[in-house]
């Protein structure tokens, strides 16, 4: 029989459980956008429809390493959330990493 994940969680010790809170919360903080739309509990089709294109061009702009600031925040902004270079949901904030190595590869140019 499986156990329940809320009981295992309330065997651990107090600080296994802050360790496993802090390692979660650090996963939660940065992740790229399709990862993001994912977590958010989005598809690329139903972002697609708020933003009025079609799904592949969802797929292709989460692919992307380079865009405009205004074509991410419109995106950011279709998934509830508001572009500061960090976007924050009521959740928390997420760093977007998608451009993490973006500097490094115009410094080798």
């Amino acid at each position: 029989m499986a156990k329940k994940f809320a009981d295992l969680r309330a065997q651990m010790s107090p600080e296994s459980q802050a360790r496993a809170k802090a390692r979660a919360q650090a996963i939660l903080a940065e992740m790229p956008l399709n990862e993001l739309r994912q977590a958010r509990g989005l598809s690329q089709k139903m972002l697609a429809e708020v933003l009025h294109v079609q799904q592949p061009s969802i797929a292709k702009m989460e692919k992307r390493t380079d865009m405009y600031l205004s074509t991410l925040r419109s995106h950011i902004e279709a998934m509830g959330g508001q572009l500061e270079i960090v976007a924050r949901f009521p959740e928390g904030s997420v760093r977007i990493n998608n451009f993490a190595n973006l500097s490094a590869a115009q410094g080798s140019e």
